[in-house]
C-alpha cells in the first residue's frame, strides 16, 4: 500500500533519522516506536505530505503521490485538530464532509462511537478522550484505506481502548493498513519499526 526507501528528515540542524526504509502491505499494521523525540511523529508527517524528507523516496502502489495523500490516507495526529469553538454536531459533519463522508457514514460514526450523547455540546466541553473519539469519527465516516495516527490511545480509558483496537482491525480485515507512533503496544497484531533512540 505504501513504501518508503532511504527517507532522512531532520529538524533544524538535527538529524532525526537517516536511511529508514518501511513497507506496508495490505491487512497490515505498522507501530513506529522509539523514545521522545526519535521522529515517529515527524515520519508520519513525512509520509502524509506534510514534511518534505531531506533524501528518499515515497511511494503508494500504482498511485500517483498527491492522489493518494488526497484522497487515500486519513491522518490522526497527537492533536485532534479540532475548532473547540463548534459544537460537537458541527465539527463532525465539517470534517467528514470535507474527507468525502455521506449521511449514512456520519451516523455509523456516530452510532459506533458513540457521540449521540455529544453533539449539542461545545468541543471546549468535551474531555480529552471525548475529543479523540469525535476527531477518530471521520475515520469511520468516510472510509479511507491507509491510516497515519499519532498516539491514536493517548487520551482515552481501557473500554475506549478496547473498541478503538477492534476498530482498527475491522479496518485490516477489510484490506485497509495501518501506520501508528505508540509508546504501548497496539491492541492487535502489529509489525514493529523501532526510529531510534532520541538525540
Amino acid at each position: 500500500m505504501i513504501s518508503a526507501a532511504s527517507l532522512t528528515v531532520s529538524r533544524g540542524d538535527r538529524i532525526l533519522f537517516s536511511d529508514l526504509s518501511l513497507s506496508l502491505a495490505s491487512g497490515e499494521a505498522l507501530a513506529l516506536t522509539g523514545a521522545n523525540g526519535a521522529g515517529k511523529t515527524s515520519l508520519l508527517r513525512t509520509l502524509a505530505g506534510f514534511i518534505r524528507p531531506d533524501a528518499g523516496t515515497i511511494a503508494f502502489a500504482d498511485l500517483d503521490l498527491a492522489e493518494a495523500r488526497a484522497n487515500h490516507i486519513h491522518w490522526l495526529g497527537h492533536l485532534d485538530g479540532l475548532k473547540t469553538g463548534r459544537r460537537a454536531r458541527e465539527e463532525l459533519a465539517f470534517q467528514a464532509h470535507w474527507s468525502g463522508a455521506t449521511a449514512d457514514g456520519i451516523a455509523a460514526a456516530v452510532d459506533v462511537l458513540a457521540l449521540e450523547p455529544l453533539l449539542d455540546l461545545e468541543v471546549r466541553k468535551l474531555s480529552a478522550g471525548q475529543r479523540r473519539r469525535l476527531a477518530f469519527a471521520r475515520l469511520i465516516a468516510s472510509p479511507r484505506p491507509i491510516w497515519l495516527l499519532d498516539e491514536p490511545f493517548a487520551p482515552l480509558d481501557a473500554r475506549w481502548r478496547a473498541a478503538l483496537g477492534l476498530l482498527m482491525q475491522a479496518h485490516l480485515d477489510k484490506g485497509g493498513g495501518l501506520i501508528a507512533a505508540v509508546h504501548d503496544p497496539l491492541p492487535l497484531p502489529a509489525r514493529s519499526l523501532d526510529i531510534g533512540a532520541g538525540r
